[in-house]
């Protein structure tokens, strides 16, 4: 298959960036959901600034800096100032603790930041800071009560003899593909901040490899909900777009279901990226509590016939919800639950699921909006992606995942030890486990790390049980756990669902909890009539605080399995 972007002389991010800008100058690329729109070109106007603001200050090829602050127009700014000029921007998640972020400021050796000015006081607090000036986002403008006034005389001066050096030549240095673009740091499930190296090579290729997924016009226009220091919503959701001449629209507010059904009125999106918490919230709370209601369409609704009507019908309500507009919704950053996934499809949605990790800048698979869909599975490997499986199990056909791709990271940072133990002969070990149809469909079961081998030796996916669990109206969130040798499930309710169930608020707090327990007993006696014997659940325990996640919304079970 032919590549519609072959004449890319060199893939780097400032390439792509100045192609879109000479492509689509007057076309407007982005601004906050009901304000003005900044055009390609005042966006590189924007940039330019910035970029002399980073000269005037020393800034260099192979200098780090932070971006810290929530999405923005002038988020995308800085991360093309920085990296136009083969610096490396290091995107911080503004939901990371403090501390992360001080670890991340002396891990990186950043030497500048640009900030939202709310995190001015985490700055202040981070001790033995490498950063020597800072710039607001909002303004784009330096902070000067942030910035080490005495360094920054010294580096003016240097740079001043640098500049002058430079007009002599009229040459600065342009980045090379296989320069290092950004360092994004990842808050895993397992507890462990690694510092992922992708060159600009990484992030172009796989921001071209989504043309497989769907057509792309200029005239489509993205809402962007999650944060731009992910990778997922940085590729997919900024320089996917931005190479097709798209608009993006940015949320100026925490992103609660009256400003997104505020949003999606407003902007009318043809386009945008979710992780799978938001789409079952939407079906849970917007659907499935409508059809409850009534015990009519309750007891329809378990007849196949009848939901798939249903869906339909609840599906044409849901892209209305949208906007009316609303041409793909791509879904990535955790697994879909199966129940869901089964309600899109029959709604005639136009949802895709992609897979990918941090690590693969991140698209691997996804399957092309106009394919056939397999339920359950991510799609086939996407355009410069080979993928396979190793350590196959005969029984099961199950395996490891293993990736190859231009889009595959340099490596960690500072961390030759680990880098080390997630390639095999020129492949990235995903330490997700899958199977691979003869269609070339990936189907994923699970993390590796977290299998629990059941008693006769077979592997039990406790995401697949929770999959099952969190179909229940009043179940928020589960985790499976194996604790003295039985499988136990954590269980946090929807506590108003359960006041409404039980009249809490005319009982004693005694009798609601009494209710609470027969409750979880039913539900455990429910899942253990779908799930296989080895995999039945000894008992539910009430998880009575949400649990603590990462920013893509995935439980750090690290944090439960040590408190077993």
């Amino acid at each position: 298959m032919g590549h519609p972007y072959e004449n890319l002389d060199s893939f780097t991010l400032l390439n792509l960036f100045e192609r879109s800008v000479g492509l689509y100058p007057d076309n407007p690329l982005c601004g906050f959901v009901g304000g003005d729109t900044i055009t390609y070109i005042e966006y590189k106007q924007k940039v330019d600034a910035a970029v002399s603001l980073l000269r005037e200050h020393g800034i260099a090829e192979g200098d780090k800096v932070v971006i810290l602050g929530e999405n923005s127009p002038h988020w995308g700014v800085a991360y093309f100032a920085i990296t136009s000029i083969g610096a490396v921007a290091v995107p911080v998640l503004v939901d990371f603790h403090p501390n992360e972020i001080h670890h991340i400021i002396r891990h990186s050796e950043a030497k500048a930041a640009f900030i939202s000015q709310k995190f001015a006081p985490t700055l202040l607090e981070c001790k033995h800071s490498p950063i020597n000036f800072v710039i607001a986002l909002e303004s784009l403008k330096e902070i000067k009560e942030l910035s080490n006034q005495g360094y920054i005389a010294q580096i003016r001066q240097k740079t001043k003899e640098m500049t002058q050096k430079l007009s002599k030549n009229h040459q600065y240095y342009r980045p090379k593909e296989d320069d290092l673009a950004v360092i994004i740091y990842t808050s895993g499930t397992t507890g462990h901040s690694k510092g992922v190296m992708l060159t600009h090579k990484n992030l172009v290729t796989n921001a071209m490899s989504a043309f497989v997924v769907i057509d792309i016009l200029p005239e489509d226009v993205f809402l962007s909900i999650l944060p731009l220091a992910h990778t997922f919503e940085c590729t997919v959701g900024l320089l996917v777009p931005l190479l097709h001449g798209c608009s993006i629209y940015y949320v100026d507010k925490a992103p609660t279901p009256s400003v997104l059904l505020k949003a999606f009125e407003i902007v009318k999106p043809t386009m945008m990226l979710s992780v799978p918490l938001v789409i079952e919230k939407i079906y849970k709370n917007r659907v499935l509590s409508k059809i409850n209601d009534s015990a009519i369409t309750r007891n329809l609704y378990k007849l196949p016939f009848f939901r798939k009507q249903l869906n339909k019908i609840a599906g044409k309500k849901l892209i209305q919800t949208f906007g009316g507009r609303i041409r793909f919704f791509g879904i990535g950053g955790a697994a879909l639950p199966r129940y869901v996934e089964e309600f899109l499809y029959e709604a005639e949605f136009p949802y895709v699921v992609g897979y990918g990790l941090t690590e693969t800048a991140p698209l691997l698979a996804g399957t092309p909006i106009h394919a056939k869909r397999k339920l359950g599975s991510t799609g086939p490997a996407v355009y410069g992606v080979e993928l396979k499986l190793r350590h196959v199990n005969p029984q099961s056909g199950e395996g490891e995942i293993c990736a190859k791709s231009p889009s595959i990271m340099r490596g960690y940072y500072k961390d030759d030890q680990k880098t080390q133990e997630v390639f095999e002969d020129g492949w990235f070990l995903t330490g997700d486990l899958g199977i691979i149809d003869e269609d070339g469909y990936l189907f994923i079961s699970g993390r590796s790390k977290n299998v629990i081998v059941g008693p006769s030796g077979e592997n039990i996916y406790p995401e697949q049980i929770e999959s099952i669990i969190n179909q229940s109206p009043t179940v928020l969130d589960s985790l499976v756990l194996e604790r003295n040798g039985r499988l136990v499930a954590l269980i946090h309710l929807d506590y108003e669902l359960i006041d409404k169930m039980f009249h809490g608020e005319s009982r004693a707090s005694s009798e609601v909890l009494k209710g609470i327990e027969s409750h979880l007993e039913e539900l455990r006696t429910e899942l253990n009539t779908k799930v296989s014997s080895y995999s039945r659940i000894t008992k539910f325990i009430e998880q009575t605080d949400p649990f603590i996640k990462t920013p893509t919304k995935k439980i750090k079970r690290f944090i439960y399995m040590q408190k077993g």
